[in-house]
């Protein structure tokens, strides 16, 4: 992405846009190849969206935020201390968690970092512990709303591109190839090369049941930024577009280069995870 936009200062704002991997997406492209896919294959893919999305959530929290308010920082921090200490103490009533979170999540909102990271903060400091009573079913049962109305709501009000006001020139803008290649070929190059060098630097091994073309296969669908790439472009050109300056609607390029790494990361993982597997992981 910066390479395509690097001498325009304000498309660059947008480099973080081909950051994220969608879960949802991702993990619905192996589920249409049914049992054929691995569950060593499946927990790669469920682990790397999962650590990509709180790198942009990070990256959210350092690089599109406004103005700090000390106040609301400070506050933010008692709950997050009040939330290590109900972990610590074992509390485990729901009611007193959400009314925290609640508070915590306001804080973080008015201080100028983006609310998303009061979610994962949250998230992390909530026991779930074997021993005695958990979340898992509050988890469970905030499934149905999440996947049924809060994620169509958001695709709904996030995807809506005008087709009839796109022009061949768009396709050939910056800002769309520049997120269409950076989800496309950044993602899975990156995704491939860093997991087999750690393969062969020994940190890491092959899934069971995994060769390197079905490795290169999710690698590729690595590339479905959809959700979280949205969120990042709206955030990125927010204040370009509200002082009147124009620019390509990223939500093209997100949408090209989520299609691509869908359908040709299926064709990928449709033929490679057909083909017997070798001790070093070749066909």
């Amino acid at each position: 992405y910066a390479w395509f936009n690097w001498n325009n200062p304000v498309a660059l704002q947008g480099w973080a846009i081909p950051s994220a991997t969608d879960i949802a997406f991702a993990l619905g492209i192996l589920t249409l190849l049914g049992d054929r896919v691995p569950k060593g294959l499946k927990l790669f893919l469920l682990a790397l969206a999962i650590i990509d999305d709180l790198g942009a959530i990070i990256i959210i929290a350092l690089f599109y935020t406004s103005e700090l308010s000390s106040v609301s920082l400070i506050t933010a921090a008692t709950m997050i201390a009040l939330l290590v200490i109900m972990n610590i103490k074992g509390v485990i009533n729901h009611t007193a968690y959400i009314l925290v979170g609640i508070v915590l999540w306001t804080a973080v909102l008015k201080s100028g970092v983006h609310a998303t990271l009061a979610g994962v903060i949250l998230g992390l400091l909530i026991p779930l512990k074997n021993n005695k009573p958990s979340f898992h079913a509050l988890e469970h049962s905030l499934h149905a709303p999440v996947n049924f109305i809060i994620l169509p709501l958001f695709a709904f009000a996030n995807t809506g591109i005008g087709f009839s006001n796109i022009s061949a020139q768009d396709f050939y803008d910056n800002i769309t190839l520049g997120i269409a290649f950076g989800l496309f070929i950044g993602k899975q190059t990156g995704v491939f090369l860093f997991s087999a060098l750690a393969v062969w630097m020994g940190f890491g091994k092959l899934p069971y049941g995994v060769n390197w073309g079905a490795l290169y296969g999710v690698s590729i669908i690595s590339g479905i930024g959809f959700t979280m790439s949205l969120f990042i472009g709206s955030l990125a050109f927010e204040q370009a577009r509200a002082g009147g300056i124009a620019l390509s609607d990223e939500r093209l390029g997100i949408l090209l280069g989520s299609l691509l790494s869908g359908v040709i990361g299926y064709a990928v993982l449709r033929y490679f995870l057909n083909k017997p597997i070798t001790s070093d992981g070749f066909e």
